[in-house]
């Protein structure tokens, strides 16, 4: 995940589990086995470093969040957790396999995190991810842009997330030495918990967008927003964010 977020652990725990809950797939796509070793790159608080661990397999987990590595240490003290950024990864033919979930989208160096992908890669290992794909959460987000926009007059804070589409991902990898040999973007609502679901989510994951505005104004801005997608993101009395998915694997040629 970004350096740059400060992320609530609690809260991603408490009110975000479907995160790594609705990644767990992902981990069938890998197929880790007892005895290899496996990369969970972006781990956040490590309940899927966990499960691969279960597999049998020697895993090391790594995420740019201090917050998220501190939790994922407390969470599962036996499992090697590593502070680190994805782009500037330094591990050289280590691994069998790289398994990744809802994270790539926050490291904006894309090129650079494929590279360390690559080279921490054996010959022949696998690369198993899901994250954010083209066009993931487009409402939430014009609704952020536009309400925000109007408090700051067009001075937004620079994106955080990195959004593919299935042509451009590919392409990177296979430029870095990656054969892609399945992907897929798809649709997938996902509800968000209780009244205040997509109130907590922002907070979550765009509160950067608001944090420029004096204090004052926040809270303004962010129930402004919430009103705003009330008519397309509040289904049957729950909130359903608008996400949509890329998932890949991924062989490293040689």
């Amino acid at each position: 995940m970004s350096a740059k977020t400060a992320w609530d652990a609690e809260l991603y725990e408490a009110r975000h589990n479907f995160v790594w809950k609705l990644g767990a797939g992902v981990i069938d796509l890998l197929d880790p086995k007892p005895g290899e070793q496996i990369l969970d790159l972006g781990c956040g608080t490590g309940q899927l470093t966990n499960a691969i661990a279960g597999r049998g397999a020697n895993v090391t987990g790594v995420d740019a969040s201090p917050e998220m590595i501190g939790q994922a240490r407390q969470n599962f003290p036996a499992i090697r957790f590593v502070l680190g950024n994805g782009s500037e990864m330094k591990f050289n033919g280590e691994f069998d396999g790289i398994f990744s979930n809802a994270a790539l989208h926050w490291m904006l160096q894309a090129e650079q995190v494929v590279k360390g992908i690559a080279a921490a890669l054996k010959p022949g290992g696998r690369f198993a991810a899901e994250f954010g794909g083209k066009g993931n959460i487009a409402k939430i987000s014009t609704a952020i842009e536009a309400t925000v926009s109007a408090y700051c007059d067009g001075n937004l804070a620079a994106t955080r997330t990195y959004f593919p589409s299935i042509a451009e991902y590919a392409t990177l990898l296979e430029r870095n030495g990656l054969e892609p040999q399945f992907m897929q973007l798809f649709d997938r609502p996902t509800p968000l918990e209780g009244e205040k679901g997509m109130e907590n989510w922002i907070r979550q994951f765009k509160w950067y967008y608001f944090e420029p505005l004096p204090k004052e104004q926040r809270e303004k801005a962010l129930g402004e927003v919430v009103e705003a997608l009330r008519p397309v993101l509040w289904h049957d009395g729950r909130w359903v964010a608008d996400y949509r998915r890329l998932r890949l694997f991924a062989v490293r040629c040689g």
